[in-house]
């Protein structure tokens, strides 16, 4: 069954409106786990617009039952001083800039292949796995097994884009479909995120091995209307159904 692990920062954006420490990152993450999320993830950037250093040392003694996720930019010095102090389960590498409005796109490793080599065997002495954040692009992900990491997770936002205006939906689906089957054909566990949610998911889902979906922004939004549990639940179920 693929496993849910839940962004937390959109939460903590809502946080940073006030100065006052709600909503709670922490309280947040133990309503998710309990409610059955496999896993945890938050990006810290650099500008500290969401989830901020002190809110990645807290979650470190609520997430020990499950998977502790870490996105951003290896590149940024920021980045690499947390993890080496946190040592998450999992370290998602994303070629954001700094002044990025959201992830919009995977690593060209023509380009980043051999600056990644390093920082990548620094993440495996620390302990954490690695997943490096790609297009469903079959070239770019054929240079993956080379930089040592061992996952990939798909931007899903073209995907997400397709169902939500009914164009082109099947061969973008089946495009993500070929980009995972290659992955796993090279060994790569395969991730996915970005713009996912309760409407379309269960169908990008049918794409066989989908070990991990990081949902944040929608589950935020739906959990306005729904709760947060209640919609963690949700989440759960359409990918029970799924497996």
């Amino acid at each position: 069954m693929t496993n849910l692990s839940v962004n937390l920062n959109k939460v903590a954006l809502i946080r940073n409106t006030r100065n006052i420490g709600i909503p709670s990152i922490t309280k947040m993450a133990k309503i998710c786990i309990d409610a059955g999320a496999k896993g945890i993830t938050v990006h810290p950037r650099p500008d500290r617009r969401h989830i901020r250093p002190r809110d990645v040392y807290d979650l470190v003694e609520v997430v020990t039952a499950v998977e502790f996720n870490i996105e951003g930019n290896p590149l940024e010095t920021s980045f690499m001083e947390i993890v080496r102090q946190v040592k998450p389960t999992q370290c998602t590498l994303v070629p954001d800039a700094p002044d990025t409005f959201t992830s919009d796109s995977g690593w060209d490793l023509t380009k980043d292949r051999e600056r990644l080599i390093p920082i990548i065997q620094e993440l495996h002495s620390l302990g954490s796995r690695v997943s490096l954040f790609m297009d469903a692009d079959l070239e770019q992900i054929s240079l993956v097994p080379d930089t040592g990491a061992e996952r990939i997770e798909l931007y899903t936002e073209p995907y997400a884009t397709a169902y939500r205006e009914n164009k082109e939906l099947e061969s973008t689906w089946q495009r993500f479909a070929d980009a995972a089957k290659q992955a796993q054909d090279l060994g790569l566990g395969v991730n996915a995120g970005h713009d996912l949610n309760l409407d379309n998911l269960a169908k990008f889902c049918t794409i066989p091995g989908i070990l991990e979906v990081s949902i944040g922004h929608a589950l935020t939004a739906e959990a306005l209307e729904m709760g947060f549990a209640k919609t963690v639940k949700e989440y759960i179920k359409i990918l029970e159904q799924a497996a």
